[in-house]
């Protein structure tokens, strides 16, 4: 059975870009120990959007242009993806269902023992990422690493680890 390690949009402008919080930049060291140390597949999801965002529904409740395909801010945070040979899945919104797909697909395959996530936002892509591979896989355990994430606010990223309890999903902390 394999395990995988979900670095879910460990991108500039989420760390000191146009999004980018203190909160964010304090877990990109914990977030490369994470990955350097994990025994089994890592995959990085990345927000990607068009210089067209601002018009998409999304764009009108966030109006703050980032992770726009071949910019800076898009890009994985160097050192982080250098660490390990790993899938990256551009994802056009929160949640990810070539994600869910893909792991889904895995564990018909070999068998999944566990998935765990982290990384940016906890209270926007990681909670909707691992409600959506609950939803795929709900007998596959869902972890988030709540050292190694951080959301929009710290209220918000507390908020975000209550509610995936409350769905089964276990927070752990390193």
């Amino acid at each position: 059975m394999k395990r995988f390690l979900v670095v879910v949009d460990m991108q500039n402008d989420f760390i000191d870009g146009s999004l980018g919080t203190r909160e964010a930049q304090a877990i990109v060291d914990r977030t490369a120990e994470k990955i350097r140390s994990f025994d089994g597949e890592v995959i990085f999801t990345r927000d990607t959007h068009e210089a067209s965002y601002l018009d998409s529904q999304e764009g009108k409740k966030l109006p703050v242009l980032h992770c726009v395909r071949d910019s800076e801010g898009w890009q994985i945070r160097r050192g982080l993806q250098e660490l390990r040979k790993a899938a990256i899945i551009d994802k056009p919104t929160f949640g990810s269902t070539e994600l869910g797909a893909y792991l889904a697909g895995e564990d018909l395959r070999e068998g999944i023992e566990s998935i765990t996530l982290v990384g940016l936002c906890t209270d926007i892509c990681v909670i909707s990422n691992a409600l959506l591979l609950k939803a795929f896989l709900p007998e596959v355990p869902i972890l988030v690493d709540a050292a190694c994430c951080a959301g929009v606010t710290p209220e918000s990223h507390r908020n975000a680890l209550a509610a995936m309890k409350m769905c089964q999903i276990e927070i752990i902390n390193g």
